[in-house]
């Protein structure tokens, strides 16, 4: 029989997970917020934190317990919308589940059991932050963060970041390829397979790292080719979206969501780090690349897109929203989802014509406190014209 406890919290979890999302009173004009996470830690299914048989827990005890659900890869089947979440365990060791929903706002429900990827890497300690492509080859891809101990030093933090690779085609049955390899980076974060073909070859956004945390000579979101997917090498990586002093991506910028194709180019979501007193402010923005050369960066609107707010500030690593996915449905309508504080999923809802608007007719930063007033001035200026006319 059922520990008593058991209905009790399956009660609490069957409210939450039919709890209706609605839009929040936040108005930009370019997307909407909404008021209710789409992924937490409750969420997780009792069955991968208690063990149910009284014989063994007679007290109903919590034996595997779940911190966070974060920085999910995202993508649109037949019809539904799956994330592939970032679960971090009480024990800090992180690993990937697939929830599903209905309509992409709420609803999202886990599948029985987490994904259990090819133990392959005997080194590797942790997996995180998967981003999914449904790549013109007929594969879905993920690329994730691969990190082990870096046992060239005697400090128990300092780790090396690569790049996994896995492929699928129904989100059940995973393929372990090999890690990408770099020649000109020791370290790779933040890594997104492209999802055509460029110039017959699979195209990467890379982020180069001198080491785990501090890019170093990295200057930003970088850009390779590479033959054979299976064991795939880059020999160069060209520059797209630039680290610049004094923004939003002065520590540090990469990838997100797997860039989106519109006629005008391909649009990125990606995020930007800058240093504060307070830490680390991690905010999300959104530049396009030419769509016949990916890697040549035609707009960049100043400043961020999202950044976090109220609620969204508070968790495991605070004042921080990150993205590594986004879907787009028959109808053009884009879903951008996105972590709050390295505890919870968000989701924040436009459309292509939406998002070519912000992306291309929102000025660029001209570098300069002086200059951004004048800017400023300008479209005041018309503005007032615009109301006294």
């Amino acid at each position: 029989m059922l520990h008593e406890r058991y209905f009790v919290e399956k009660e609490k979890q069957d409210k939450l997970l039919s709890t209706k999302n609605v839009k929040s009173d936040f108005y930009n004009g370019i997307y909407d917020r909404y008021v209710y996470p789409v992924l937490t830690r409750e969420h997780i299914p009792l069955t991968w934190r208690y063990d149910l048989n009284p014989d063994t827990n007679p007290y109903f005890m919590e034996r595997l317990g779940i911190n966070a659900v974060m920085n999910s890869g995202a993508i649109y089947l037949n019809g539904k919308y799956y994330l592939v979440a970032r679960i971090e365990g009480n024990d800090r060791k992180s690993f990937f589940g697939v929830a599903e929903s209905d309509n992409g706002i709420d609803g999202f429900k886990f599948w029985d059991y987490p994904i259990l990827l090819d133990d392959v890497c005997p080194e590797e300690t942790n997996v995180y932050d998967m981003r999914l492509t449904q790549h013109e080859d007929g594969y879905i891809y993920g690329v994730f963060c691969s990190e082990s101990k870096d046992t060239s030093v005697n400090d128990l933090s300092a780790a090396v970041a690569a790049a996994g690779i896995v492929r699928t085609k129904d989100l059940k049955n995973w393929e372990r390829l090999d890690n990408l390899t770099t020649l000109r980076s020791p370290q790779q974060r933040n890594v997104v397979l492209h999802p055509e073909f460029v110039d017959g070859k699979y195209a990467f956004y890379t982020r180069p790292m001198d080491d785990f945390i501090e890019t170093g000579s990295g200057g930003g979101v970088g850009f390779g080719l590479c033959e054979d997917i299976t064991h795939a090498v880059i020999d160069e990586e060209k520059m797209t979206s630039l680290r610049k002093y004094h923004t939003i991506t002065e520590a540090k910028n990469g990838a997100g969501a797997t860039p989106i194709k519109t006629d005008k180019g391909w649009i990125h979501i990606a995020h930007g780090v800058r240093n504060t007193a307070a830490g680390l402010r991690y905010v999300i923005y959104a530049f396009a690349t030419d769509l016949n050369d990916p890697s040549k960066v035609i707009a960049e609107p100043s400043g961020l897109l999202i950044g976090p707010r109220g609620e969204e500030r508070v968790g495991d690593v605070s004042n921080v929203v990150f993205t590594n996915g986004a879907i787009v449905n028959e109808n053009n309508e884009v879903f951008i989802y996105y972590a709050s504080s390295d505890t919870r999923m968000h989701v924040a809802t436009t459309t292509i014509d939406k998002l070519k608007d912000y992306v291309f007719n929102t000025p660029s930063d001209p570098g300069r406190s002086v200059e951004c007033v004048a800017q400023r001035c300008e479209l005041i200026r018309k503005n007032l014209e615009f109301l006294n006319r």
